[in-house]
């Protein structure tokens, strides 16, 4: 079966934390699968998170880059209510940056989007 999923590729063992942020954000969350690097230093080698409902790959990466995370790709999430909203982008985007603040922009009540501390970037939608 043909399969996609989102792969968030951390450079240094941050993985870890940021598993441990994504899973303080949503509730129900949790780690399918994780494997160590052999070196536990370099951290990670591959863990599927199930993040409401979708699987997200996340990986260090034992090979430096010359490139990092681009806003350009985000995760969305649709949010119930404006509590909610506010929640994650306080949360997400503590130690991050805010792209887009909290606000009416005319697609929906809501919309806020922010890098959080290792680079990801959330589209935080209240359709």
């Amino acid at each position: 079966m043909t399969q996609i999923r989102p792969f968030l590729m951390f450079q240094g063992a941050v993985a870890a934390d940021a598993i441990d942020l994504y899973l303080s954000a949503f509730p129900g969350g949790r780690v399918v699968t994780s494997t160590p690097h052999a070196d536990p230093a370099q951290g990670i080698m591959l863990a599927e998170l199930d993040l409401a409902g979708l699987r997200v790959l996340v990986s260090d990466s034992a090979v430096g880059h010359a490139f990092d995370f681009t806003p350009s790709s985000s995760l969305f999430v649709d949010v119930d209510d404006r509590a909610e909203l506010e929640r994650l982008a306080a949360l997400l985007g503590e130690g991050g940056g805010v792209l887009m603040p909290i606000g009416d922009y005319g697609f929906s009540q809501a919309f806020a989007w922010v890098n959080d501390r290792f680079g990801v970037s959330w589209q935080l939608n209240l359709p």
